[in-house]
């Protein structure tokens, strides 16, 4: 199945439901149900940030659905969505828009870059 690695507390996030847009630099055309995987290097200032100590790393822990991709054209625009990727602009143009996220039992599997194929 299709899966996105995503820094921690950025995966805890999405699976709260916290987080309904990811930020990208590039754009897919996928689009669909996939794997949240919670990459092994945590985002340090982010944790701090979102008040929390520690997350698991380096294992899938939930799922979500892009349902599509909007490109931001300038700084409002990605202003307008704070409260639903929760960055700034220095984190991409690109937002995926997630539908359905949920937390899974967690499985433990290394990253890659992109979305990326995991087989059980």
């Amino acid at each position: 199945m299709k899966t996105l690695s995503l820094k921690q507390p950025f995966a805890e996030l999405v699976v709260s439901g916290k987080k309904t847009i990811e930020l990208r630099n590039w754009n897919t055309k996928f689009r669909g149900k996939f794997l949240i995987h919670a990459s092994k290097i945590p985002d340090s200032k982010a944790m701090k940030k979102f008040g929390f100590d520690k997350l698991p790393v380096g294992m899938i822990i939930g799922e979500a659905e892009l349902i599509n991709v909007k490109k931001y054209e300038n700084e409002i625009e990605h202003k307008k969505d704070r409260d639903k990727h929760l960055a700034d602009t220095s984190w991409g143009k690109y937002s995926f828009l997630l539908q359905n996220a949920k937390r899974i039992q967690p499985i433990k599997a290394n990253g890659k870059l992109g979305f990326w194929e995991f087989k059980s």
